[in-house]
């Protein structure tokens, strides 16, 4: 019993000191991939689904598949980390960081399944839906981001409002209102990791 205790204040500390540390599992380069992945989707987007409004379900089958490209280059960079490192406080922090953003991920497939499948006039407001759900999920795991990564998730919800304002009509399913708030909050993610953690890593090297 006492081992069996002594073992659990241990996975406690290991949980607490995971979330006082900054984490550093996300790559520049990785996200940067990730960012030019949205801008050259809301490139092609013209091209495969040249009416939008019309092609609801096309246009969901695109940026579905972008998202899950993503979320498996993302997800592939972390597990090679994890490998590498073999460090429990890096798996840790690691499964923090999934617990805090896949929530949003989750709510936000579910409220895309449902737009489709019950409510398919109202699929315009979608790019402004998953900004405002990707912009909640980055403010909730920033605390363990570099602190500038709160201007990340203020810029997408920032990107969520101009699509519910302006993403109207004949802009509706505009391929930039994903191009700008996705691939740019990308970029701008990229440059943040890189100026504040990777840069200065390799510079006490």
């Amino acid at each position: 019993m006492e081992l069996r205790e002594a073992l659990g204040q241990i996975g406690e500390i290991r949980q607490q000191m995971a979330r006082n540390q900054v984490f550093r599992g996300h790559r520049s380069l990785t996200v940067y991939f990730v960012g030019l992945l949205g801008v050259l989707a809301a490139i092609a987007q013209p091209y495969l689904v040249p009416s939008p409004s019309n092609q609801l379900g096309t246009y969901l089958a695109l940026w579905v598949s972008v998202a899950a490209l993503a979320l498996l280059l993302v997800a592939l960079a972390l597990w090679q980390r994890v490998r590498v490192t073999g460090s429990p406080m890096v798996r840790q922090a690691t499964l923090l960081a999934a617990d805090q953003f896949l929530p949003c991920v989750a709510v936000g497939a579910l409220m895309t399944l449902g737009i489709y499948r019950a409510a398919p006039e109202v699929g315009w407001m979608l790019p402004s839906l998953w900004s405002f759900l990707f912009g909640l999920g980055v403010l909730a795991s920033y605390r363990q981001l570099p602190g500038q990564a709160f201007w990340v998730g203020a810029y997408f919800i920032v990107c969520g409002f101009g699509c519910l304002i302006w993403g109207q009509d004949n802009n509706a399913l505009s391929p930039w209102q994903m191009g700008i708030s996705f691939g740019g909050g990308m970029w701008m993610s990229a440059a943040i990791l890189y100026w504040t953690l990777e840069r200065t890593d390799d510079s006490q090297e």
